[in-house]
């Protein structure tokens, strides 16, 4: 029976995250998604209680599983903290550049000023997996892998700003690239290497003593 609940939150959670991403946070609306989920009103609400709960939930669980592969990674004692970085950006990139619907609503919604309380909620979950990439790069510092006056914060802003820029403007970037960045075929055969390529590059290139 709880596998039952389980299975069906997971549901409901993916068609949610679905219309959100299709429509934002505006313009989908919980009876939209129940009945497309195929559940009744009184269900959904007593699942997440609200739109924002709703929300609110399809977001935790997204950010929720790269933070834990983020925390395994870094709690890998088998491997040098370069190493940890460097697999944590193979699969930031893997991430943003398969999700790119879910990563424009994020910056979507933490952009518009109306729902302040639902943005801080946003951004406290967020930071989450920033502080965990803070912490490796941390790591190498104290143990003496990293230049000691790395500006960590900087690292982690270019690394997530690189990631906005992408998606934000696309017009632009296809342009700059010679490629269009709509096209999923490209984006996972050319873009999704390069842009491993080039993070890890720069991020050794700063951070690590040679």
């Amino acid at each position: 029976m709880e596998k039952e609940k389980i299975d069906k939150k997971d549901h409901i959670l993916d068609i949610a995250e679905k219309i959100f991403s299709e429509l934002g946070y505006d313009g989908a609306s919980t009876r939209t998604i129940s009945g497309e989920a195929g559940v009744n009103m009184a269900m959904l609400n007593y699942y997440f209680g609200s739109k924002e709960g709703l929300y609110l939930a399809v977001f935790e669980r997204k950010i929720s599983a790269f933070r834990t592969l983020i925390q395994n990674i870094g709690n890998d004692g088998s491997i040098s903290t370069w190493d940890k970085l460097e697999r944590c950006i193979d699969n930031y990139v893997d991430r943003i550049i398969t999700n790119t619907c879910f990563q424009k609503l994020i910056n979507r919604e933490l952009s518009l000023n109306t729902r302040t309380e639902l943005a801080d909620k946003m951004v406290d979950i967020l930071m989450s997996n920033v502080l965990e990439f803070k912490k490796i790069m941390q790591e190498g510092v104290d143990d003496g892998s990293f230049h000691a006056d790395a500006d960590l914060e900087m690292a982690i802003i270019t690394i997530f700003g690189t990631k906005n820029y992408l998606i934000n403007s696309q017009q632009m970037v296809s342009i700059m690239l010679g490629n269009n960045v709509r096209d999923e075929a490209y984006l996972e055969a050319d873009l999704k290497p390069r842009m491993k390529t080039y993070m890890k590059r720069l991020m050794k290139s700063y951070l690590v003593k040679q």
